[in-house]
């Protein structure tokens, strides 16, 4: 044989990674019985949640946000599965990429989350500014590119995977960093509107009160979930920005133990605390509200109008 067909060649496409990755190849040994645990957590929060969102919608009490979480959780037992039969797998480079496909498509939905509850604080500490539409189209403009990031972040990792040039490499790698560093941002934004909504003068009279509890216990539940999940993008937003290093000398970051303790365990906290946080009554809100313009209902609207008009009834 010739010199040239004696060299070895890497096979696919799909090839596998030239460098380290945050959590490495799974193993049986380890990664199973932890990604076990944490799908069997996963199961409880989706069973929990689908049974919060039944019983609420049995009384009338419509709140999707519950729904959306159980979606979340099956999300996030299914990316358990994935890891676990690449544990099983560890040489199958496309069950690989799917894993990580599937680890990265899930938090986002959390993300999401957190600005709905931010957008109705604001709302409904300062109406006005809340309502504003052009307010209201920044917000749906948000949730479009926070779709488009993900987008970006998926197709960067199967592409990576299916090419071995440099150049292409290095520009997925870009669209990489460009999309978590938008994602990091969007998960401070939760904080940002929450210091908003108490330095930025307003009054008792215009405040549109929804769901249970005051809205100093909202925020504190808010904060939490936030600050939770500024930690997990700030952390993929760090790993993600880092010179890649070789699979033979890996950083800290690439540990199995920050692996799930900067994702499967951040990710855990924050559904605990949307559970135990009673969201689904906190965080409630009116039929009709978007099209009212308001969290108000229909008589708490008239009442409002008589008294801006100077209107007063008399016994």
């Amino acid at each position: 044989m010739s010199g040239h067909s004696m060299q070895a060649k890497p096979l696919g496409p799909p090839y596998p990674p030239q460098t380290a990755a945050v959590g490495g190849i799974p193993t049986i040994g380890v990664d199973v019985p932890i990604t076990s645990v944490f799908m069997a957590i996963y199961l409880c929060s989706a069973a929990t949640n689908m049974v919060i969102f039944q019983r609420n919608r049995r009384h009338g009490h419509k709140f999707l946000i519950s729904a959306i979480l159980f979606g979340f959780s099956m999300a996030r037992v299914v990316t358990c599965i994935m890891r676990i039969v690449w544990a099983v797998y560890a040489h199958n480079v496309k069950i690989a990429l799917a894993a990580q496909i599937f680890n990265n498509a899930g938090v986002l939905i959390v993300y999401l989350v957190n600005l709905l509850f931010a957008q109705r604080i604001l709302r409904a500490t300062h109406p006005k500014l809340g309502w504003n539409k052009l307010l209201a189209h920044a917000f749906h403009a948000l949730y479009a590119l926070l779709g488009g990031a993900l987008v970006m972040v998926i197709t960067a990792t199967v592409v990576m995977s299916y090419t071995l040039n440099h150049d292409t490499i290095q520009s997925c790698l870009d669209c990489q960093r460009a999309a978590v560093t938008f994602l990091f941002i969007l998960t401070t934004l939760p904080l940002l509107i929450l210091v908003a909504a108490f330095l930025l003068p307003h009054s008792k009279a215009t405040l549109e009160p929804f769901g249970a509890g005051s809205i100093k216990a909202k925020s504190l539940v808010l904060a939490t979930t936030a600050i939770l999940a500024t930690i997990l993008s700030g952390f993929k937003l760090g790993t993600t920005w880092e010179s890649p290093r070789p699979r033979s000398d890996p950083a800290w970051y690439d540990s199995k133990a920050a692996f799930y303790c900067f994702g499967f365990v951040l990710e855990v906290l924050i559904l605990a605390v949307y559970v135990a946080g009673r969201v689904d009554q906190r965080f409630h809100v009116p039929d009709g509200s978007a099209k009212r313009r308001s969290y108000l209902g229909m008589e708490q609207l008239a009442e409002q109008g008589k008294e801006s008009k100077g209107f007063v009834e008399t016994p």
